[in-house]
Formats: structure tokens, sequence, C-alpha cells
């Protein structure tokens, strides 16, 4: 009898059955199973900062979706390729530089190390590429010369532009009317294109601009063309998911689209996913609107695994309202999560269980949590499954339902290693308990101005009354303590305490 020979993949290369993985594809607007080109192997792009100022909020949120999308298909076993630009070369760089008085290229090299120190702190991964568009001026215009090769772009006057009548599926993405889109449209003074829709692949250079040689005379590439020019370069001409922001469809994407296939004829991207608006105060956040929370004053607020966790809340796909009530919720939530594993750290810490059965099932809350993350990435169904799992936590080091302590002990290391998986995909839980929970501590007390040499004198004196059995005085002094908004915890370790959440 013969063996069955090993299915091949296009390379020769054995075949690899891909985790059963849905996403929503904002080309189709709806699920689809993730099938990548090269089986076992993933190409990402995200559309990257403009580096012309601090991020807001929504932009951090956008960034951290796509950050645990990543962390998820490594964590199902695909070898992920990660590109996330920046885009060092833009009319908002030239502006914000010239009020500053830096130049340009200094001003964006500014912010891309704050934009990495920012993202940082959110635990957020550094992509495998982070090309800039100051480095790529060689594939730009490359790309350009294609698409007027190819009659799909034409040079007037030092610009070159893309010519939107020329692509008989522009808008497949949006799903946009082109008659209605042309209604008040008009050529703006100083552009030089032929209709309305046509959009910039080059701009002539201006006096006082950066500007690069090129075959149409010095100038810079538009924003849309840099995105299918590095692409190109780290992921082919055909790769797997690009994702952005909603309000990047039209035109950025849709611009995208048009050029990068009427240059390669191929298919760019073959699916599409779009992370939900961020809403302050019922309006989309939005610098052109001027209600814009910087990632930077937030995270002076608020712990950045809190943020984290309050972006992670929702679905990546759904609005999120964003307020302080919120954020104070969520480093609540974040709170009671590393209490309790500084708990569980307590009781399991360096000691030998031995091996033998579980106590219930709790390798359902890991199963639960996979299946909700296979489900399009759904971080707010797989968090809903950790409060089980922190639920169970509590209560075998609280009230053991057995009295198995070897038992017990090796359910709880069983649940501490799957919140170190789901820690590897969200990026949450990276702490050790006591630091995190002391660090929560400490900005509290500074927000509240409470004194902690006199909270730490009044433990001391409770401690003193329990020794001499002297209840009501150490009961006088929890009281005392409640009232400066103090919360004592006794533990196995002994006794600490905490800011306590303000009412109302």
């Amino acid at each position: 009898m013969r063996d069955t020979p090993t299915p091949m993949d296009p390379r020769g290369l054995p075949h690899v059955t891909p985790p059963a993985i849905r996403l929503f594809n904002t080309m189709t607007m709806q699920k689809e199973l993730l099938q990548p080109a090269i089986p076992g192997e993933v190409g990402v792009y995200v559309c990257g900062p403009t580096v012309y100022s601090y991020i807001h909020i929504g932009n951090a949120r956008t960034f951290t979706s796509f950050d645990v999308v990543v962390r998820y298909l490594r964590h199902r076993g695909l070898k992920v390729r990660y590109v996330r630009n920046f885009t060092d070369v833009d009319d908002k760089i030239i502006k914000a530089a010239a009020e500053t008085g830096e130049a340009p290229v200094e001003l964006a090299a500014r912010y891309v190390e704050i934009f990495r120190e920012d993202t940082r702190a959110l635990h957020l991964l550094e992509p495998d590429f982070s090309p800039r568009v100051s480095d790529h001026l060689p594939e730009i215009i490359a790309i350009i010369q294609k698409l007027v090769d190819k009659g799909h772009a034409y040079a007037s006057q030092g610009d070159v532009y893309f010519s939107v009548s020329s692509d008989e599926d522009y808008a497949k993405l949006s799903k946009r009317n082109l008659d209605e889109l042309c209604v008040g449209e008009r050529v703006q003074p100083g552009e030089q294109k032929r209709e309305p829709l046509d959009f910039a692949l080059w701009k002539a250079a201006k006096p006082g601009e950066p500007a690069w040689e090129s075959p149409w005379g010095p100038g810079r590439p538009g924003w849309h063309i840099e995105c299918s020019a590095m692409s190109a370069k780290y992921l082919g001409e055909t790769f797997d998911i690009h994702g952005g922001a909603l309000d990047l469809i039209f035109p950025h994407h849709e611009n995208e689209i048009a050029q990068s296939e009427s240059a390669n004829g191929v298919t760019f991207a073959r699916y599409w996913m779009h992370c939900g608006f961020l809403d302050l105060e019922g309006a989309k956040m939005s610098k052109s609107l001027g209600n814009v929370v910087r990632l930077r004053d937030a995270l002076t607020k608020v712990d950045p695994e809190a943020l984290r966790f309050f972006f992670l809340a929702t679905h990546y796909r759904h609005p999120l309202s964003f307020s302080d009530k919120a954020l104070a919720d969520a480093e609540t939530r974040m709170e009671y999560f590393y209490e309790t594993l500084r708990k569980v750290d307590e009781r399991i810490s360096g000691k030998d269980f031995g091996k033998g059965p579980l106590h219930g099932d709790p390798q359902r809350f890991f199963t639960e949590f996979e299946s909700a993350m296979d489900d399009d990435f759904n971080t707010a169904g797989g968090l809903g499954s950790l409060s089980g799992l922190f639920g169970m936590m509590n209560e075998l080091t609280d009230k053991p339902p057995v009295k198995d302590k070897a038992l017990v002990g090796r359910t709880l290391h069983a649940l501490r290693e799957d919140v170190r998986r789901v820690s590897s995909v969200l990026g949450l839980f990276e702490d050790a308990p006591d630091a995190w929970l002391l660090r929560r501590r400490e900005r509290a007390v500074r927000e509240r101005g409470i004194d902690v040499a006199e909270v730490e004198r009044l433990l001391g004196e409770r401690t003193a009354a329990r020794a001499a059995k002297d209840f009501a005085a150490a009961d006088r002094v929890r009281s005392e303590l409640k009232e400066k908004g103090v919360e004592i915890m006794d533990t196995p370790a002994g006794t600490t305490w905490k800011v306590a959440p303000l009412q109302g």
C-alpha cells in the first residue's frame, strides 16, 4: 500500500492547515475564513501615523487593535510579517515645521520617537518593518512611472495625477457612486488635474519645501502612493490583510487599491479590516473638530494597561465612547485582576503540587477565549471568558469548594498559566502584580492627597491593637482609615492597603 503524499503549497513546501479564524472583510461586507495566500504565513499592512504631532487616543485604539490581531495570528501558529509605516513627508508636517522653526525631516523624526515611546507604554509590539516615506522615494517614483506608462496617470506642470476614470473598479471598497462623488467637486486653484476626482501622485516642489528629483521635476509624493509602494516592497504586490481606521476607507484606501491594481494588474489586498470610531461626548474624535484627547495626556490620568483594557473591552469594529468614568471603570477592573493574581501567586509560587487531576473544568475558559478570538478577533468576548477564569481563581483562593490542597494548587497553577497565555495575546497582565498595584496606589495617593506616613502610622496602631486583642481599637482605626479613603486588606502574607474607589 502506497503512502498518501503530503500536500504541498505553491512553493513546494508541506501544506499547513490554517486555524479556523474568520474575519470581517470590508470589501465584501461579510465574515470570511482567513485563507492566507501562502499557507501558514500572513502579510499584514496597517496605515501608521503622519508624524507631525502627538497621536490621539483614537489612533491608539486602532494601533492597539491591530497589535492584538498580529499577536493572535502568531498565537495560532501563523508566521506573520507585520508592516506599519510612518508618513514623514506630508503637507501637515511642512506646516507644523514652519510653526516650530524646525526642518520638516527633523520634526517628523522627533515625533516618530515620541510615537514609539507612547505606544511602548501601551505594550504595543514593534512591527517587523516600520518604513518611512523619506526612505522609499525610488520605490514611489517607480510605481508612479509604471502608472504613467500604462495610461493610468498623467504629468501636468510638474505634478502627476492618477486618472480615476481609467479605473473601472474605482470605489469598490467604499461602494460610493462616482456621479454623486463628482457633485460639488471642483479643480481647486493651483491644481493641474483634468478631472475633479483625480488625485495627486507627485507634487511639484514649492519654495522652502522638501523636494526630491524625479522624471517630472523636483517634488514630493502625494499621500496615497506611499502605502502602495511600501506594502509592495515588504509584502509583495498582493498580500493578505490591510488594516486601518474606518475613516481611511475613502479616499485613502480606495486610492491605494486603484493605483496598486492599475499598476500591477493583480489584487492588492485580499482582506480589508477597519477599526471603528472612538467617540468623545457623542462626537467622532477628530483633530479637525478640535475634540482630541492626546494619548500622552491620557496616560497621565490612567494606567496604560487600563487604557489598553478599555480599548479591548469593545469589539474593534464597534464605536467606543470615551469618558473619564469609562477609564476609571477600566482601571478598577484591572485592579481586580491584579489583586486576584497577587493572591494566586502568594498561594502557588515556589510550590510543587505534583501531577494529578484538576478541580472542575478550568480549561474551558481558555477554549472560550480562543473561540471568541477566532470569530473576527472578538476581544470583548475573549475578556468575557476571563470573568469566569478569574472568578474561579478567587473561589479557589478564598473559599475552596474542596479540601484537597494539592488539587486546589494544581488547578490554580493551570489557571495562572492560561492567564499568561492570554497575556501574550492581549498584552495585558504583563507586570508583576505587586508592582502594578503599587503604581496604581501611588497615583491614586497623589490624586487624592492622602498622607502615606499617616496611613502607615495608623496601620501600625491597628497591628498593635490586634496583637493585644483589642479588636474594638483595631476596628476604630479601620473606620478612621476608611474615612480618609483607605481600604485595608488582610492577606496570608500580611496587611496591605489601597485607595478606595470614589463613590458616585
